[in-house]
């Protein structure tokens, strides 16, 4: 081969190359990602929680949602839970980072038990594979965390100890700022999310039915002394704009239909404004990017013993329409057992549920009146948290 060939031979493979790096930076740049926490220890067995026999590694996962389409990209091994919330996951707002919080462990002294556990990981979901950056200590049950929109701050409610524990955030690296004690061990904190302006924070309280209000300057972040109340054991919340915020509130787990509330973050003071009946035990709460609607999953009995009166073949997945103060029913679609969390892409049109017994991440596009499912992706641990990058 001449030198001329040989040149030219390097160039175009240089060129191709280029082009292909080019296309796999444009892909990642353009792909909705989102990430799931992912439980290998526990099963459910005719409407029980227990550990599996043969446990597997819990893990996180990153996945593409990109025209409704779900695509494993990779996977790290991490401790994660399904007990708790399912907003176990925090995304960092450049998509950098996420959080994974793990509430419960295999009790050493009885691998037939779990125990509370209180590890935050920091994993870099950049990279190919995904790599646990730091594994850090938050509280006993550690469950939902959130980063606020600066990305200079995250909260983990600890469910186990009664406590909100504050890191905060320089790049990817995460530095203990204490705990705020609220109430006692069994006051049960579940979920923690930031204002849309990062000066105040609710935390949900399932032990004791009550939602926290924190205050927020700088660094430092305390208990503003003042609760809401929505309904019995407020559980996941989320708050995507500055008007409203909304809390799944699970009940007693007693076979009875449970509600959704809406909270007024313009009111002075943030109050309570709207309840309304979903179903039984509303699991997981999400609303649109745009901020029109609220999804929820229902358990609808299906984590129940198939001999219970209250026991259904399946759970549900709801759209609620958000009209000032109220919550307005929209659209349902059948869903699997038991299941977990959801998520919406950045332009409201697609929703993304996860159910742990199928083992299965199910996406459905909407168009303002109905869900329709456009894709299904099989998981080899079970799905229990999952969280994207918010607005």
């Amino acid at each position: 081969m001449t030198a001329f060939r040989r040149t030219r031979s390097w160039r175009a493979a240089s060129v191709l190359v280029a082009t292909s790096l080019a296309g796999l930076a444009n892909f990642a740049a353009q792909a909705e990602i989102v990430v799931t926490a992912n439980d290998g220890k526990m099963v459910l067995e005719n409407g029980n929680a227990v550990v599996r026999k043969q446990p597997l590694p819990d893990t996180v996962s990153v996945i593409d949602l990109t025209d409704g389409a779900l695509k494993l990209l990779g996977e790290v091994p991490a401790p994660a839970s399904v007990v708790g919330p399912p907003p176990s996951v925090a995304v960092a707002p450049d998509g950098a980072f996420a959080l994974v919080t793990g509430a419960m462990k295999i009790d050493p002294a009885d691998p037939t038990k779990a125990v509370p556990d209180d590890k935050l990981s920091v994993i870099d979901i950049k990279a190919n594979p995904p790599k646990v950056l730091a594994t850090l200590q938050a509280g006993a049950g550690a469950a939902g965390v959130s980063i606020n929109r600066a990305g200079t701050l995250a909260l983990v409610a600890n469910r186990s100890e009664g406590t909100v524990s504050v890191f905060t955030i320089n790049g990817s690296t995460l530095t203990p700022a204490g705990k705020i004690p609220l109430g006692d061990a069994k006051s049960g904190p579940s979920h923690a999310v930031f204002s849309r302006d990062g000066a105040t924070a609710l935390v949900t309280r399932d032990g004791d039915s009550k939602i926290s209000l924190l205050t927020v300057d700088g660094s430092k972040v305390e208990y503003a002394k003042r609760d809401l109340s929505a309904g019995i054991r407020p559980y996941d919340i989320d708050l995507t704009g500055s008007a409203a915020a909304v809390v799944g509130n699970v009940g007693a787990s007693s076979g009875d239909s449970d509600t959704i509330s809406l909270i007024d973050m313009t009111a002075k003071p943030i109050r309570v404004v709207t309840t309304v009946t979903v179903g039984q035990t509303p699991e997981a709460v999400k609303m649109s990017p745009d901020g029109n609607h609220v999804a929820v999953t229902v358990m609808n009995g299906s984590n129940k013993p198939q001999a219970s009166p209250f026991f259904n073949d399946f759970g549900l997945l709801k759209v609620y329409r958000i009209s000032g103060t109220d919550l307005t029913p929209v659209a349902e679609a059948k869903i699997g057992h038991w299941c977990q969390g959801m998520v919406w892409s950045k332009d409201s049109k697609h929703v993304v549920a996860q159910c742990m017994v199928e083992n299965e991440l199910t996406a459905f596009s909407f168009d303002g009146k109905a869900l329709t499912k456009t894709s299904t992706l099989k998981m080899q641990v079970s799905p229990a948290g999952i969280r994207t990058a918010e607005p």
